[in-house]
């Protein structure tokens, strides 16, 4: 059993005396309800029943975009043509290259979170894939991070996208803003990114295959939400 700080066994007396009928007061009390020297992420978990899901299906990953990003910070490099590396600089990517950063990446000098790569350069960076791919940090049609579009590429992942992937167990977790954030905002993004996926993944994101729902802060408690509420 794990040892509770006086510090969250206090927060946790004091919930018990309080009834909270929506989305509206949970926020608020998650917002108020820890007091650390720090701006806490508001996460969002959820626990897949996979049991019910059979196939390629029972795997949830795919890229949401908050309206309002999650206020994470993330370090973006792009690969692309000698002819497209002043759109890169202008995009506002962290890194930037073209052989020059696919011999960084051979060498395994990574010091990014997010690569997006041109298509004209996929067939260069294919052999990079067991460097990359335990990382996370393959570019992907799907996840948004093979483009030509450098621009708009680099601002989705910098500042609404985000991508989520559910583990072996079912267990999904992703942040949906910072403490700091105006409560319309992070109520915006729950909300956004529920009917995201019921639409984008509705033979796995429904009320009978998502067993579990819960919003919490880093440092605070964690509330049980209704997911046919949201």
């Amino acid at each position: 059993m794990k040892n509770r700080s006086k510090r969250y066994k206090n927060l946790l007396e004091s919930l018990k005396k309080k009834e909270f009928k929506n989305l509206d007061q949970i926020i608020k009390e998650l917002k108020n309800g820890s007091e650390v020297k720090f701006i806490e992420s508001i996460d969002l978990s959820l626990k897949i029943n996979l049991k019910k899901i059979k196939g390629p299906e029972n795997s949830l990953r795919t890229l949401v975009e908050l309206p309002h990003g999650n206020g994470k910070k993330i370090k973006v490099a792009v690969l692309c043509d000698e002819n497209k590396l002043e759109d890169a600089k202008k995009s506002g990517a962290d890194v930037v290259g073209s052989d020059d950063l696919l011999k960084k990446i051979s060498d395994k000098d990574i010091n990014f979170d997010k690569l997006i790569c041109t298509p004209s350069m996929m067939s260069k960076i294919g052999k990079l894939g067991k460097i990359l791919g335990p990382k996370g940090l393959m570019p992907n049609p799907k996840m948004g991070t093979v483009s030509d579009d450098i621009i708009s590429s680099v601002k989705k992942i910098k500042n609404k996208s985000i991508e989520i992937k559910n583990d072996k167990d079912g267990n999904l977790s992703f942040s949906i803003g910072r403490k700091n954030f105006q409560d319309s905002k992070l109520l915006e993004n729950l909300k956004n990114a529920f009917e995201f996926l019921k639409k984008e993944k509705p033979a796995i994101f429904n009320s009978e295959n998502i067993k579990k729902v819960y919003l919490t802060s880093t440092m605070g408690a964690s509330f049980k939400l209704n997911f046919k509420d949201i």
